[in-house]
């Protein structure tokens, strides 16, 4: 029996295509685009493989070498442009890659290791990605590196991040604060702060942590009435003011997630009436340690 060999780019498209599929973007670029091999090449132009483009590690916490950042940025990202939508990357590497092109259909951020120092340092009407982040970007993803701050602390954290953020991305509609390995970063605390704090009205998704669960209550007070998936996690259910929050109901609503590791010792007078609002909800997530 004859035993033939069968090379790589002896294989159909389709084949070739769902290979290169199981790598990551980066490499696909990195390694086929203007290489000696026009097949390949072709194939690494393929819009799935540049609408999303993640420069951070595999393990979601070490950035991209210097000397494949610097290819990608002089000649991979300018010739690729057009198709990205999505962008997956630290700080310190932000200003090289948005810098490289016109991104047209760019929507998309996801912040790796982000601080506040990033916020002060890029969020600001001085910033020369001033017009992608408020122009273009309407989902942002921000996996806050922060330490937890003490509570004194909390409302200017809030204020100078949380709420800088949502005022400065000015057709931002979707947000999520998540974590990147400490899960102890700073919550969003509204204690004290008037109903313009945190305020939008195109915001539809947000996933937060809390600092207790009037901050829950001060968030769905009217000031994000669009909103229509609220994910959040609650730190602390022990404090507990005596002002009455409006309490109408939440019609825009349609998926509410709810997490909290303390036990909550007031279900039927915080939680009920709270869910009784959602009267068009279509998916509720509750993970409680609920108080006898």
């Amino acid at each position: 029996m004859s035993r033939s060999n069968v090379n790589l780019l002896d294989l159909p498209d389709e084949i070739l295509l769902i290979i290169l599929k199981k790598l990551n973007n980066i490499d696909v670029l990195y390694s086929f685009i203007d290489i000696n091999n026009e097949h390949l090449n072709s194939l690494a132009y393929e819009k799935i493989f540049s609408d999303t483009l993640n420069f951070v590690s595999i393990d979601n916490v070490s950035a991209i070498d210097q000397e494949k950042l610097d290819r990608f940025c002089k000649v991979i990202l300018p010739k690729i442009h057009e198709n990205v939508k999505c962008f997956i990357f630290e700080p310190i590497s932000m200003e090289c890659i948005l810098h490289a092109a016109d991104y047209r259909n760019l929507t998309e951020l996801k912040l790796f290791n982000f601080t506040k120092e990033d916020a002060l340092n890029y969020f600001t009407n001085e910033s020369s990605l001033q017009y992608i982040f408020q122009e273009k970007i309407t989902n942002l993803i921000i996996a806050n590196k922060d330490k937890n701050v003490g509570r004194g602390s909390l409302e200017n954290y809030s204020r100078n991040v949380y709420e800088h953020i949502l005022k400065f991305f000015k057709k931002l509609k979707h947000l999520s604060i998540i974590e990147t390995f400490n899960r102890f970063y700073p919550p969003l605390s509204l204690c004290h702060s008037p109903s313009t704090i945190f305020f939008s009205s195109i915001l539809t998704h947000l996933r937060i942590k809390l600092s207790t669960l009037d901050d829950c209550f001060y968030l769905l007070d009217g000031r994000l009435k669009q909103l229509t998936t609220f994910i959040i996690e609650i730190c602390d259910t022990s404090k507990s003011s005596s002002i009455i929050h409006n309490m109408d109901d939440l019609p825009n609503l349609k998926c509410f997630s709810l997490k909290c590791y303390r036990q909550i010792n007031k279900y039927d007078e915080k939680i009920l009436p709270l869910l009784h609002r959602m009267t068009y909800l279509e998916k509720l997530t509750l993970y409680l340690r609920i108080q006898n």
